[in-house]
């Protein structure tokens, strides 16, 4: 039975001594961003304040970031914000380290990490343009903010062009309002003419019969500028 046991706890050990070696502990530097993805491009999932311990679950091998655990949160930082203890010392988290450290070498994929960790973020739900890289992901962001911008300024352009015929139609209606205010003071002015005395029943007769409010323009008999 004792020996049962040894065999027991050893094959444990077996067992648990990968998940032991993968991980390292190490402390954040500054108060850095840990990121949904090895990129400073990635969206931010919280802030590791400097000095804070976390656990390096792993790094990449072609770029220097590492996923780490901050708090039951998974995210990535890049290693020249991490230090661990080597030799009695603290050194920056590089790929000459991650052997001795017991950090094992990871690869990233946007589809099983976001899966595992952040289905209820709000970005999980452009999971997809993401999956091609945060540079096919911001170009797409541009073409649609473009797209949107322009949209935008044609309906703002039609807004102005609908703006500019109505005040183009009330101009003209106001124009047109007062060519009829001229034309009914015109016709007001020729009747007051039209029944001065001088006028009443035909020509106008100021020389015998002058009129304060006759025209100054008097016909004298005899006077060649003068109809009959």
């Amino acid at each position: 039975m004792r020996n049962l046991i040894v065999k027991i706890a050893a094959a444990a050990l077996l067992v648990l001594a990968p998940a032991i070696a993968q991980a390292a502990e190490g402390y954040s530097t500054a108060n850095v961003n840990m990121r949904a993805g090895p990129s400073t491009r990635y969206p931010a999932v919280a802030v590791i304040p400097a000095g804070s311990s976390v656990e390096i679950r792993g790094c990449l091998s072609n770029v220097n970031w590492c996923d780490v655990e901050f708090y039951g949160g998974r995210g990535w930082v890049s290693g020249q914000y991490v230090q661990a203890v080597y030799q009695q010392r603290r050194v920056y988290v590089g790929p000459q380290y991650y052997r001795p450290l017991g950090i094992p070498m990871v690869t990233f994929s946007v589809g099983n990490y976001w899966d595992r960790y952040y289905r209820g973020r709000d970005f999980y739900r452009e999971r997809d343009r993401w999956s091609r890289g945060p540079d096919y992901y911001y170009r797409d962001r541009d073409y649609r903010d473009r797209d949107y911008r322009r949209e935008y300024r044609d309906r703002d352009y039609q807004v102005r062009e609908y703006r500019d015929r109505d005040r183009d139609r009330r101009d003209d209606a106001r124009r047109e309002e007062r060519r009829r205010e001229v034309r009914r003071d015109d016709d007001n002015r020729s009747s007051d003419f039209r029944d001065l005395p001088q006028f009443r029943g035909g020509k106008a007769d100021t020389y015998n019969h002058p009129d304060p409010r006759a025209s100054p323009f008097v016909c004298r008999p005899g006077d060649p500028s003068c109809g009959d």
